[in-house]
């Protein structure tokens, strides 16, 4: 399929998430197939001010293209702006705008999810950063609001006029943050009223989910989120039509690959913190899941944790998974 003018090899993505898809996790789901990974949402408004932190969110790996950059913010001009300076490189294949973002901090500063609430807004928004932008842009949004404000049709209207490229949606307000189940009617419903590309996401966490997803949608993509945690190979399971799991020696492989894409990335000391949540979701419903979680927790190098997994996991007083 393509979005704009940016081919992309197939229709199952990897969902932008906050503190998760930085670059050591869009290379494992890359290399298990996803067909377009997005970075974590970038603030426009630190793009906007050159912060340093900022910019490392940006950084994108040639093995990943093409690969879509999330930026989020509410000022039209600061977002054109930002828009056209980040466009100018190669760097950015696609330019996406977060409109879907729960969390407080991020909407209190009328940002995220709470410009639902205002579609003159997302207008402005939209038009002018499509103007700026040297690359396609798409846009990711959720049902509405709360229930009494459900404008998922309307918000896709208003980006399809003003030349967005493809439009993400998440089947659940804001209200339900990420609890209950996601409304696939809503997608179903952008679909049949836009001509554009339309990403359905929510709930998707194996095959049977992402097939009912596309089937009874119609959408052009899908979008996996929080089951790519721990779970990389899913892009490899929906994509054969046939649910995958890594034999024990496969899945400590995977794990190391990860600690040493996140050390290339940040450095060991960070890397190795970090990846202690993710250990987590890789091992949980393993043989004793509880003792390697604490163990890994105590670590502090990444030789540590390849002595701990090696072997199968079987370290000198008895087998762990």
């Amino acid at each position: 399929m393509n979005i704009g003018n940016i081919k992309i090899e197939n229709n199952v993505f990897l969902a932008p998430m906050a503190g998760i898809t930085d670059m050591a996790h869009r290379r494992l789901c890359k290399g298990f197939g996803a067909g377009l990974v997005y970075t974590e949402m970038v603030s426009a408004k630190g793009l906007y001010y050159k912060d340093e932190k900022t910019k490392l969110l940006m950084a994108t790996h040639k093995y990943e293209k093409p690969v879509a950059t999330q930026i989020f913010g509410s000022d039209p001009d600061i977002m054109a702006e930002v828009a056209e300076r980040i466009t100018e490189n190669d760097e950015v294949d696609i330019l996406d705008i977060n409109m879907g973002c729960p969390a407080p901090k991020v909407v209190k500063n009328e940002d995220g999810s709470r410009l639902m609430l205002n579609p003159s807004l997302i207008d402005k928004i939209t038009a002018k950063v499509v103007e700026k932008s040297k690359v396609p842009v798409t846009i990711k949004i959720r049902k509405g609001w709360d229930l009494e404000h459900v404008n998922a049709v309307e918000i896709a209207k208003i980006a399809e006029k003003n030349g967005i490229s493809a439009i993400a949606v998440h089947g659940r307000t804001r209200d339900q943050f990420y609890t209950g189940k996601a409304d696939l009617e809503i997608i179903k419903a952008v679909k049949e009223n836009v001509g554009i590309p339309v990403i359905g996401n929510g709930d998707i966490v194996d095959v049977a989910s992402a097939k009912h997803m596309l089937e009874y949608t119609k959408c052009d993509a899908i979008m996996v989120g929080r089951a790519s945690i721990g779970n990389p190979w899913i892009f490899k399971s929906i994509l054969s039509g046939v649910d995958y799991k890594p034999e024990i020696e496969e899945l400590i492989k995977i794990i190391m690959k990860h600690y040493d894409l996140l050390a290339e990335l940040k450095g060991e000391y960070v890397a190795v913190r970090e990846m202690r949540k993710h250990v987590s979701y890789y091992i949980k419903g393993l043989q004793n899941a509880t003792e390697i979680r604490r163990r890994i927790n105590e670590i502090t190098s990444i030789e540590e944790a390849k002595k701990l997994l090696s072997n199968g996991g079987r370290p000198q007083n008895g087998t762990f998974l």
